[in-house]
């Protein structure tokens, strides 16, 4: 079976190379990636259910509203707010899956807006297939904004939330 961590290194690294197809076999999992034009899609096949998920490429690039406001309402230039964006993590979902904040509805959020959090600080779960899968912050820093929605389908490649560094 392949773990979400080496399953997400294999994508970025087929992302950051001219390679097309990678398909690998191990104990029974057979986990193809393939990159045919301008999506990737990335199949896992174990002996119990074969899995088909169809992503958007990673280098998709979305603005959310909330940013278009921050920039209006600070009065500054596109380059004042690209200097800004350039400064901030973004953490992004590593899959297709079901966004959640907590670890179940009567539950505080892991983080919310002006957090601290270190590299190993729990932010969000992303649920597919079933599998509830912790998703860590990844840097040392602040949170500044928080953009998806509880419940919300995300998909690969998808900013959730964005981290001021320390």
């Amino acid at each position: 079976m392949f773990k979400l961590n080496e399953i997400k290194e294999l994508i970025k690294l087929v992302d950051q190379t001219s390679i097309h197809e990678l398909e690998i076999e191990n104990e029974g999992t057979r986990l193809a990636i393939r990159k045919p034009g301008k999506t990737e899609v990335v199949q896992v096949q174990s002996a119990a259910a074969p899995v088909h998920v169809t992503a958007a490429p990673a280098a998709v690039q979305i603005q959310p509203p909330a940013e278009q406001a921050t920039a209006a309402v600070s009065g500054g230039s596109a380059q004042q707010l690209q200097e800004a964006k350039a400064n901030l993590h973004t953490i992004v979902s590593p899959m297709v899956g079901t966004f959640y904040r907590s670890s179940s509805p009567d539950k505080a959020p892991y983080v919310n807006l002006g957090d601290k959090v270190s590299d190993k600080t729990t932010v969000c779960i992303i649920e597919a297939m079933k599998l509830m899968n912790e998703l860590e912050a990844e840097v040392k820093g602040d949170i500044v904004e928080i953009l998806a929605e509880n419940g919300q389908l995300v998909e690969y490649g998808q900013p959730l939330f964005l981290v001021k560094p320390e």
